[in-house]
């Protein structure tokens, strides 16, 4: 039996569908980073403007009480990046991510550390994290008291790969900035990481947030390997994409129309939606996301204009006046530009309610 075409329109709705970027959805904070399966946060600030563009009335400081709260929390997880998660998710999945860590060490950058007794730099470094949150200079110190043979750097960025750290507040409360300090997770939580965690269940929670997929896609958003194994294994239908790839999908899953209309939308950096698929044309072409992906690592922030990403944008403060710079990769309609306009006067007040002046540049 000939397996469903999806094309790029088709695959375009069912991704802004289940990013919560088709409407915004009356949907608390927790949840949505839950269904979202956590938010990458390579920075700060971007997970804030991601679920404001997402939910009804998001309010900036809910975020930040949950992570004070300790109920969200930032650390490194699916491809080996810093994310937004819940507090449940991180115990759940950093057992299942350590493998994507674990190869670092086995290229040439951890060549040096072959003959260190990498878990006794482990447990040192363990200990003085647990004391009080550090920073990655005050471990360099501690490392270089220690093994004063040894390059400090290196066992650091070692500690940091065998150990599953958080970033504590303030770091990563919108306003606020400071350097950043770790904490181990279980230290943080006062409770183990899961010593079962389930890869399958892990596979549906992406489908869910980012299907249909291929399991290059589901592997590019993880980090992991031999997910053939684990799709086949679970109960889900299969459709094929215009190149002929095998896409797996839950069942009940949403696949809007094709036509169904998509507003604009202020997507921030380093989000997931442009991130999260080995084949990235149901979002961007392959000539505009060299425009956002830089050499050095920052995705910039993307605006959507008919479900597609069709430019970038910034957002700068100087004293009490905000500008938002708008740079669109082709012509929109008037409609289109006056949309934009709305949505992003709406983005700057919520964002910097106290500022002076707003403009936009469009």
């Amino acid at each position: 039996m000939t397996a469903e075409v999806l094309g790029r329109r088709a695959l375009n709705r069912a991704l802004l569908e289940r990013q919560l970027l088709l409407r915004r959805q009356a949907m608390p904070v927790l949840d949505a980073i839950e269904h979202l399966v956590g938010m990458q946060s390579q920075a700060p600030n971007p997970p804030y403007v991601g679920l404001w563009s997402r939910l009804e009335g998001f309010d900036f400081d809910e975020l930040a009480g949950l992570m004070r709260d300790r109920r969200v929390l930032r650390m490194v997880l699916m491809r080996g990046t810093l994310h937004l998660v819940s507090a449940r998710d991180a115990l759940a999945f950093r057992p299942l991510t350590q493998v994507v860590l674990d190869r670092y060490l086995t290229t040439a950058r951890g060549a040096p550390l072959k003959d260190v007794d990498l878990e006794a730099v482990g447990g040192v470094a363990r200990t003085f994290f647990e004391d009080e949150p550090r920073t990655d200079k005050e471990l360099r110190a501690l490392l270089a008291g220690h093994w004063p043979d040894e390059d400090a750097e290196l066992l650091a960025w070692a500690a940091r790969i065998n150990l599953p750290l958080v970033q504590v507040p303030p770091r990563g409360i919108w306003g606020q900035g400071g350097i950043a300090k770790h904490t181990t997770l279980e230290n943080w939580l006062g409770r183990a990481m899961e010593t079962e965690p389930s890869i399958d269940d892990m596979v549906l929670r992406y489908l869910a947030a980012f299907g249909p997929a291929s399991v290059q896609d589901m592997q590019h958003w993880s980090g992991l390997t031999r997910l053939g194994e684990v799709a086949g294994r679970l109960k889900l239908v299969t459709f094929a994409d215009e190149n002929g790839r095998t896409l797996y999908d839950l069942p009940d899953a949403p696949r809007p129309d094709p036509e169904t209309p998509a507003p604009v939308r202020y997507v921030p950096e380093f989000d997931n939606l442009t991130l999260s698929h080995a084949d990235r044309a149901r979002i961007i072409s392959e000539e505009d996301r060299k425009r956002i992906f830089t050499v050095n690592g920052i995705i910039r922030a993307t605006v959507l204009v008919d479900g597609f990403v069709r430019g970038m944008w910034r957002m700068e403060r100087k004293r009490k006046a905000v500008t938002l710079n708008v740079d669109l990769f082709a012509p929109v309609s008037d409609a289109e530009r006056a949309a934009l306009v709305a949505e992003g006067e709406r983005l700057m007040a919520a964002a910097h309610p106290d500022a002076g002046s707003r403009e936009i540049v469009l």
